[in-house]
């Protein structure tokens, strides 16, 4: 039986509808001087190499000390406009009665998350979903590149093996991520992936949404008939 849950943030629990963008085309000119024109991918993808793939665009070289100015820059940026994410962003619905179900079941949650660590914590505190996740088991966008090596960090901060593991999130990156370190992977359609392709990467499970509580329970805890 699962132990542990990993879950993303972006897209999987809440949607800031913009605003995330916003805040860190902010930071980004506030760290390199130049107005952010283009942004890299970032679905699946960490804050770090957003970051560098970003400055790249705009002719840029980056390094790690850049990173963290940047980090710094657009945790500053979220805590300035923390009302406008909670006005204009939501969490997706079915998120916080996920979390809860999921805790009231006696399962520990933590994050897998592209976002820097505070910013991540923000995010959810904004949208009241913070409750539940043990922060200090999770791994996060500062972390490393990419998702398989979070995943197995996430592990080894949390003490728990990748069998009694389930991540759950919304890109062919978290299933991908999973799926590496041998993690059980729910993959919920509410980002820009449809439920098409997150079956092609081969999660084991695919769901619409957060609404179904308790059949996401069932997925989770392996008591589907």
């Amino acid at each position: 039986m699962a132990q542990l849950v990993l879950w993303d943030i972006d897209h999987t629990l809440i949607d800031t509808r913009g605003v995330g963008r916003r805040l860190s085309a902010a930071a980004f000119e506030e760290v390199t001087g130049q107005a952010m024109r283009q942004q890299a991918k970032i679905d699946g993808i960490t804050e770090a190499v957003i970051f560098r793939e970003t400055a790249k665009l705009h002719g840029l070289t980056t390094d790690r000390a850049d990173f963290e100015r940047f980090a710094a820059a657009l945790t500053a940026q979220h805590i300035r406009h923390a009302g406008e994410l909670r006005e204009q962003g939501h969490a997706l619905p079915g998120a916080a009665a996920a979390l809860d179900a999921l805790a009231a079941a006696g399962l520990r949650q933590t994050v897998v998350t592209g976002n820097v660590r505070a910013v991540a914590e923000i995010k959810l505190n904004v949208f009241g979903l913070d409750t539940h996740i043990h922060w200090d088991g999770g791994a996060y966008g500062g972390d490393a590149d990419l998702r398989p090596e979070l995943v197995k960090l996430t592990l080894t901060r949390s003490s728990v093996a990748a069998s009694e593991t389930i991540l759950i999130g919304d890109t062919p990156a978290d299933v991908e991520g999973g799926l590496a370190i041998g993690v059980r992977v729910i993959a919920v359609a509410t980002g820009c992936s449809s439920a098409e392709e997150l079956r092609a990467t081969g999660a084991h499970a695919v769901i619409p949404d957060l609404t179904d509580t308790e059949g996401l329970l069932k997925l989770v805890t392996g008591s589907n008939p």
